[in-house]
């Protein structure tokens, strides 16, 4: 029986994540897809704490972006979630794609983020 393509990514997710946590001093950067938006946290997976997070429902974004499920508001949210993880003194992250292929909204907030001033 084959899994559908949500089954699919929740495989692949849980298989990346027995290899990449996040500490305080190199925190997990998280990517959660939807249709309509896409959200970012940046999490210390020790303390189980979220350091920053973005998303295209952000009210700073408001007027921004069109609609959430685009390469654009991935680019935003990617440049937003940067600022405010270097603002907290974060440079260094661990990407963790939640399962996702690293390819359109993924890869252009990916790209944002680095421009932003993140490392991984």
């Amino acid at each position: 029986m084959s899994l559908s393509k949500e089954e699919a990514r929740k495989a692949r997710h849980t298989r990346v994540r027995k290899k990449v946590t996040g500490s305080s001093e190199k925190p997990r950067l998280n990517v959660f897809r939807s249709v309509k938006h896409i959200y970012v946290q940046v999490i210390d997976d020790y303390s189980g704490k979220t350091i920053a997070a973005a998303s295209s429902l952000d009210k700073e974004l408001k007027g921004k972006i069109k609609t959430g499920g685009n390469i654009e508001a991935a680019k935003t949210v990617g440049q937003l979630v940067a600022r405010r993880a270097v603002d907290k003194g974060i440079k260094n992250i661990v990407f963790d794609r939640g399962g996702y292929l690293y390819h359109g909204r993924i890869k252009a907030l990916a790209d944002a983020a680095r421009e932003g001033g993140l490392e991984f």
